[in-house]
């Protein structure tokens, strides 16, 4: 997994909610545990930041995908950001995308700006984002 350019702070922990930020049914998200990163300590809860790979259930959303555990990427969160130049970024809500084992994006448009640190990490996402920031 390549390294981000930015100083990511992990804003978000298991039972967070999120928004579904594509069109494939999901419209919210509950955060189950992070892809590849384990607590490291007694009692400590993993976090996940934009850029993370995380496993969700979906809680609302077409009937086919509630109740359903699935894949996601952050690719926005209330939680500030430094980036590198020293510039500071935060979102007002914090959204993933549903993503298949091979990190490819199952829907085919998502809604709302995505930081520039996922673009660094996963090209194919920026095909269908309709603003990086």
């Amino acid at each position: 997994m390549k390294a981000l350019s930015s100083r990511v702070t992990k804003g978000l922990v298991p039972t967070s909610t999120i928004t579904c930020a594509d069109n494939s049914g999901a419209h919210t998200l509950m955060m189950i545990g992070v892809i590849g990163r384990s607590a490291a300590r007694k009692g400590r809860m993993p976090a996940a930041g934009i850029g993370d790979v995380i496993i969700a259930s979906v809680k609302t959303g077409t009937p086919q995908m509630v109740k359903k555990k699935v894949r996601a990427v952050i690719i926005r969160q209330k939680q500030t950001i430094r980036r590198a130049n020293g510039l500071r970024v935060k979102f007002e809500d914090n959204a993933g995308v549903l993503v298949t084992d091979a990190d490819i994006a199952v829907g085919t448009e998502i809604k709302g700006a995505m930081a520039r640190e996922v673009v660094e990490r996963y090209i194919k996402l920026a095909g269908i984002a309709s603003r990086v920031i």
